[in-house]
């Protein structure tokens, strides 16, 4: 049976080559996003983790939790520790550190890797005995020596464009710095080679910058022989202050990144999975619909095997083991393809979350397993249906030139299942409509009814195809005997028909549902910046403690077009055990560049002890205007009252609670500074001009982000553009698998009604007739499908979007006509294009030699 099925692979590996490729898509995203996700992962370690190769202990100032910025400048780590801590027993060395982030511009200006300041690493260089420090060899020039000198790595020397020389322009926290390029060095830092910037200066400037003089930010160890770490640990833990001062082992230190890696890592792998899901998913009816018109193919000859002593489990293996050789082939070249989606990932990703860490590929033995059980299992189980329906073939049936229709007991207990599994999903998806909000159980019910929906439409559409292509046939009738051929064909055998459509079905519904919901949302979005927003622009610092300057924003007041420029405080407020975020604003000038809309009370009685809150907020903890609540603004651990003044409208800008923008100051993280600026422009100029004055304004600062109300949007609507992402490639993988779908059922049904084609064509029909017959029917099958799936996602799409009224009370559903028509028209255009092939073999049948065909 194994040289029968070889002989069966080889005897029809062209009908079979379209199965291997579906099952390559599938093996290919499978293995390449494990391929991905193990090669991001080394290269996020690299790039958000300290080496401790040489590393035995690490010694880290403590502050009280009230400590502000500036407080936490002044550590406990000093020279005089230093050196206290070199005469511990078991201590080999010891390394002080100045290191912090400095995040620069490049030569010609724009912010040089702004996004992941994390990764831009700046450090004192800290020359030894020899007047060298051996962490950063020099490759030109010298080290720095001065407060108006600084050195940096090749990589960022290049990316940046400087030379020794050139002036460097980059801020740490507020105002921008520039300093001359004295040194480039080389570095093994594995954060650095990832693809982070490195920037060296001098001892005395990096203490002021990101310590205090005279104080370090850590002290790292190294053991002597013999001495372990926890041992070195106990015995540094005696001499440090233990109020100000803690040592932790590198291998601590080392556990807790990989966790913090693995967490940053993980959402990384969830939009390629679901690629690879979609197309085994999708891929599987082909891997059916080829395997079962295979055995009906061959009919007579499995009869035959039975009729000379083949048994029932000799004719399953015998099928069986021709799916695994198919499997096999295509795990093969599937993972091949794999490394190539490995490799394109970072650039397709880097898009939109910034550019990631580079790295090597990671080629494991968990991708290589996933790809041979993935081909080879989903094959093999695909084929199981079929291999089971050879078996029951009997020996008579070789005389049989007819196959046998389904009976009408087994269409019954079809439609029964599909009636059941819709009512549960659509009744499910239905009963989210009433949801407030889109919590985790919530869209966990919201997974399953579509989950459940989807099985529906599939499990039905066998029966479904019967009056929706007769329906479909009034409009191909238009094309005459052509047409009405064409539509008898398509109902020949139902099971095929939604067997081959359902590619189509799968996928469409898809992307319907995503494009309605992505539609939805980025209006709604859209709607909320508008109503929310007075301002023009927004400049921001992008954290609590990250802070602009009182210069720069004197100066955006001043800078020409600019109408009124507002500065906003940001901060934490501490309200019973929950932290939400509190804009610092001054009363008189809000209602000039915010759009509340107050539910009860107002702004304009913001003061010292008097703060406003958002709905959400106020539903949660039970508030209204004139209520009172005890809470803590920043680094304050004065708990005290406050008076709500009043109960506004979600406001992504205002954030959850407004307080008066000179208590907020007072309590911020960094005393007396401001985070955003919102600014008005004359006449509400918004230009590529207006925004190069406000970043001169702002001293072309990297670490500030110039955002107009567009570009807010867009950068709210993060997780909808990975909506739409994940829709295009969603439709990719359906159109191409759909497409092999559709050749590989008309090439199949071609070869079976070759007689019956050359018939037509002895009686009359001309070559131009059988290729239009042949495309309306592919044509006629994809529509089916399209329309299936079209109903099945917008459905889905309505019910589903109820839970975002919880986030976005301005959604509401908004179905995207222009998308969905192209959907429909490609869809149609997959039917077409795929008919070309089949189409043409039939349409050069020679009438005597197919009406002579056996």
């Amino acid at each position: 049976m194994l040289r029968t099925a070889l002989r069966n692979v080889l005897a029809h590996k062209a009908r079979l080559l379209m199965t291997v490729l579906a099952v390559c898509l599938g093996v290919a995203f499978v293995s390449g996003t494990l391929v991905f996700a193990d090669s991001s992962a080394t290269a996020f370690r690299a790039a958000a983790s300290k080496n401790f190769a040489d590393i035995a202990v690490s010694v880290d100032p403590k502050f009280a939790p009230s400590s502000n910025a500036t407080d936490q400048r002044t550590t406990a780590l000093d020279d005089a520790l230093v050196r206290k801590l070199a005469k511990v027993p078991g201590v080999s060395t010891v390394r002080p550190l100045a290191d912090g982030s400095a995040t620069l511009s490049a030569k010609d200006g724009s912010p040089l890797r702004a996004g992941r300041t994390w990764s831009n690493l700046a450090a004192a260089y800290v020359p030894g005995a020899d007047g060298k420090d051996d962490r950063y060899p020099l490759l030109k020039g010298h080290a720095p020596r001065s407060g108006d000198e600084l050195a940096m790595d090749a990589g960022t020397a290049a990316t940046g464009g400087f030379g020794i020389g050139d002036t460097v322009r980059f801020a740490t926290d507020g105002p921008v710095l520039s300093k001359r390029l004295v040194g480039i060095v080389s570095t093994k830092d594995p954060r650095v080679t990832a693809g982070g910037t490195l920037t060296l200066f001098d001892k005395a400037t990096a203490q002021r910058l990101f310590a205090s003089p005279g104080h370090y930010t850590g002290i790292d160890l190294s053991a002597a022989p013999g001495t372990s770490q926890a041992e070195l640990s106990q015995r540094v833990t005696t001499v440090l202050p233990a109020d100000r001062a803690e040592a932790t082992t590198a291998t601590a230190q080392a556990a807790q990144q990989a966790t913090n890696v693995d967490r940053l890592t993980r959402g990384y792998q969830k939009m390629p999975m679901i690629f690879a899901g979609v197309s085994l998913f999708i891929g599987s009816f082909l891997i059916v619909n080829t395997f079962t018109m295979l055995v009906n193919r061959r009919t007579r000859e499995i009869a035959l095997l039975r009729a000379i002593g083949a048994s029932r489990r000799q004719v399953v293996r015998s099928v069986l083991w021709e799916a695994a050789l198919v499997g096999l082939a295509a795990s093969v070249v599937g993972f091949v393809l794999g490394l190539g989606i490995a490799m394109a990932l970072p650039h397709v990703l880097s898009a939109s979350a910034g550019p990631l860490p580079s790295g090597p590929l990671v080629i494991g033995f968990q991708p290589i397993a996933a790809a041979l059980a993935v081909g080879v299992g989903v094959t093999v189980l695909a084929a199981w249906l079929p291999s089971r329906q050879a078996a029951r073939i009997a020996p008579v049936e070789a005389l049989r030139t007819a196959e046998q229709p389904p009976s009408a007991a087994r269409s019954r207990i079809r439609g029964l299942v599909g009636l059941v599994l819709l009512a549960l999903g659509a009744g499910l998806l239905v009963s989210l409509t009433g949801a407030k909000d889109a919590s985790e159980s919530n869209l966990q019910d919201a997974l399953l009814g579509c989950a459940l929906l989807g099985a529906a439409l599939i499990v039905l559409a066998p029966l479904l195809a019967v009056p929706v292509i007769r329906l479909l046939g009034r409009l191909t009738g238009r094309f005459g005997i052509v047409g009405r051929l064409a539509r008898e064909n398509a109902l020949r055998d139902p099971r095929r028909t939604a067997a081959t459509a359902s590619a189509l079905l799968v996928t469409t519904a898809l992307v319907s549902g995503l494009a309605v919901i992505g539609n939805s949302t980025g209006q709604a979005l859209d709607r909320q910046a508008a109503s929310g927003l007075g301002a023009d622009y927004v400049i921001s610092a992008g954290a609590t403690t990250t802070t602009i300057d009182a210069a720069a924003a004197r100066r955006l007041t001043d800078a020409s077009g600019v109408r009124t420029a507002t500065a906003i405080a940001d901060s934490t407020l501490f309200l019973g055990g929950m932290t939400q975020p509190i804009s610092g604003v001054d009363p008189a000038a809000v209602a000039d560049v915010l759009r509340l809309r107050f539910v009860s009370g107002s702004a304009k009685d913001l003061g010292p002890g008097r703060i406003a809150v958002s709905r959400t907020l106020a539903e949660h903890n039970g508030l209204s205007a004139g209520s009172r609540l005890n809470a803590s603004i920043g680094r304050s651990e004065n708990v005290k009252p406050y008076t709500v003044t009043g109960v506004y409208d979600d406001n992504p800008v205002a954030g959850a609670a407004l307080g008066y923008r000179a208590e907020v100051q007072a309590h911020s993280f960094v005393p007396d500074s401001v985070q955003r600026v919102l600014v008005r422009t004359d006449h509400g100029t918004v230009s590529k001009e207006m925004e190069g004055r406000l970043r001169t304004a702002v001293g072309n600062n990297p670490l500030l982000k110039v955002q107009d109300r567009n570009q807010l949007v867009h950068e709210a609507a993060g997780t909808v553009g990975n909506l739409l992402t994940l829709m295009y490639g969603l439709l990719a993988i359906g159109a191409v698998i759909a497409t092999l779908g559709i050749i590989n059922t008309l090439a199949m049904s071609v070869s079976e009604r070759t007689r019956e084609i050359g018939v037509l064509r002895a009686i009359g029909m001309d070559r131009v007739g059988i290729r239009r017959m042949i495309r309306i029917e592919a044509v006629t099958v994809a529509a089916f499908g399209t329309l299936l799936g079209l109903v099945g996602g917008v459905f889905g799409a309505w019910a589903v979007g109820a839970l975002a009224n919880g986030a976005l009370t301005t959604y509401s559903l908004a179905l995207p006509s222009g998308t969905l028509a192209l959907v429909c028209l490609l869809s149609l255009a997959i039917g077409a294009v795929a008919a070309a092939l089949p189409a043409r073999r039939a349409a050069t049948l020679s009438p005597l030699e197919a009406t002579a065909e056996r």
